[in-house]
């Protein structure tokens, strides 16, 4: 008689999943599925709102990362109205996305990944988590309090909110950065800067040296990659053309407004979530775990590998690392956290770099912009992958259409791959322990969906 293994809840993600791990009669893996449930229900709720509001309803979405989808929403309502943001805006509106991801990557190591690599895979579950962290490495788990707490901070002193922005408008930004703001943006920076390239150290040293063999194998698997990259293929976060990587590292750019030419949305009979998979590569869709097709992903190790360089020394270094280490593109699941260490120290050196750009403290932040009908597409990479907002507005600028695709979908599909590999390498004649359990976890955290 078959049996299921459920894993339910799966701890230390930013949401709500089970796992189910179905065994055949000899206690062989035969499937393994993970489930979110996820409601469809945003592209519904702004139906017939006026579309200037759309930017202060979607930021909903997300708790963890409300900047994200509130800029999305911003930039495709310029498109919508057909108006370009003013340059000081626009550097702005990337300021505050940079700052999200610091607090954002510092939340997701620490706070969730960590405990599994400091504190072990097979360690007691009531004391593998963030407070097991704080006792045995109290100093470094005040220091990363202080330092996420520091850039959400800075995000709330300027713009006025860390959660739920209103600070986007259509046309640019809602208020100019003086230059004493600015002073005191450069400096905490700094601090952070400094944080994250010890925080990277740290990681190398003493967390990814000890799982060299994990790092490249569970939930392994081989598929395509999708991120943004700008100017010469510069690894980009919140503007740029989308690169879409085959398995074989072939890439094809394109820009956001064609989305549909490329990716498609599928949904499955067995889960309540969409995916999302590469129309142009011909193959069709399948979880096929012996020939997957159309699949890739999304995040901090799909972003690492469809850029061709860093234009921040520090983590261009650190990029040259990586590709010294593990090839181009990286495939190991694990990585991913690798890859979201050396973005932490892209997006601190990035805010300094925006922060040095005198444009940005301009008081012209914003340009008129009149409701009309229309259509726009607005897109920025949230720490959980491509996000893209896709709006229609009628001749009042009411919303009449609405399709989005956040970052975990684009990673749905290769989870449930990610997993079964996992649980097929780690169960044999249906034995079963907590700490195989776990790793079958951490290869869904490392997707931090």
């Amino acid at each position: 008689m078959n049996q299921v293994i459920s894993i339910h809840p799966v701890t230390r993600i930013e949401g709500h999943a089970r796992i189910d791990i179905h065994l055949d009669e000899s206690g062989q893996v035969c499937d393994a599925r993970v489930g979110i449930a996820a409601l469809r229900g945003f592209e519904q709720f702004v139906v017939g709102r006026p579309a200037e509001e759309i930017p202060r309803i979607v930021n909903r979405i997300c708790g963890i990362c409300p900047w994200m989808h509130h800029l999305a929403a911003v930039k495709a309502i310029d498109g919508c109205f057909g108006v370009r943001p003013a340059p000081a805006g626009h550097l702005l509106r990337e300021l505050c996305q940079v700052l999200a991801h610091i607090h954002d990557k510092i939340l997701h190591f620490f706070f969730l990944a960590a405990p599994d690599f400091v504190l072990g895979p097979g360690g007691d579950y009531a004391v593998r988590n963030i407070m097991g962290l704080v006792r045995q490495e109290p100093e470094l788990a005040a220091q990363v309090v202080r330092m996420r707490q520091l850039a959400q901070m800075m995000l709330e002193r300027f713009a006025g909110k860390a959660i739920h922005p209103v600070a986007g408008v259509a046309g640019g930004f809602a208020k100019p950065m003086r230059e004493e703001e600015r002073q005191g943006l450069l400096a905490d920076s700094r601090v952070l800067l400094d944080f994250a390239s010890y925080a990277l150290d740290y990681a190398k040293n003493k967390v990814f040296s000890r799982f060299c063999d994990a790092l490249q194998s569970l939930g392994t698997i081989t598929t395509g990659f999708l991120g943004t990259v700008g100017h010469q293929g510069a690894l980009r976060l919140y503007d740029g053309s989308l690169r879409l990587m085959h398995p074989d590292g072939t890439t094809v750019d394109f820009p956001a407004n064609e989305y549909e030419r490329y990716l498609a949305e599928q949904v499955e009979p067995w889960s309540s979530a969409k995916m999302v998979y590469a129309r142009s590569w011909g193959e069709g869709f399948s979880l096929d775990p012996d020939a997957p097709r159309g699949v890739y992903r999304v995040n901090t190790l799909a972003r690492i590998n469809v850029c061709d360089r860093i234009a921040t020394p520090r983590a261009q270094a650190e990029l040259e690392e990586f590709r010294g280490r593990f090839g181009r593109p990286a495939q190991g699941t694990l990585l991913y956290h690798w890859a979201r260490l050396i973005e932490l120290v892209y997006a601190c050196e990035r805010t300094l770099e925006l922060l040095a750009d005198e444009r940005i403290t301009d008081p012209a932040v914003r340009v008129p912009a009149t409701p009309r009908a229309g259509r726009g597409i607005g897109h920025v990479e949230a720490p959980r992958g491509t996000l893209i907002h896709d709006y229609s507005t009628d001749d009042n600028g009411c919303i009449t259409r609405a399709n989005l695709i956040v970052g975990t979908t684009h990673n749905i599909a290769p989870m449930n791959l990610s997993v079964r590999q996992a649980a097929a390498s780690l169960i044999s004649a249906g034995a079963v322990d907590d700490e195989m359990l776990n790793r079958i976890e951490m290869a869904v955290r490392a997707y931090d969906p």
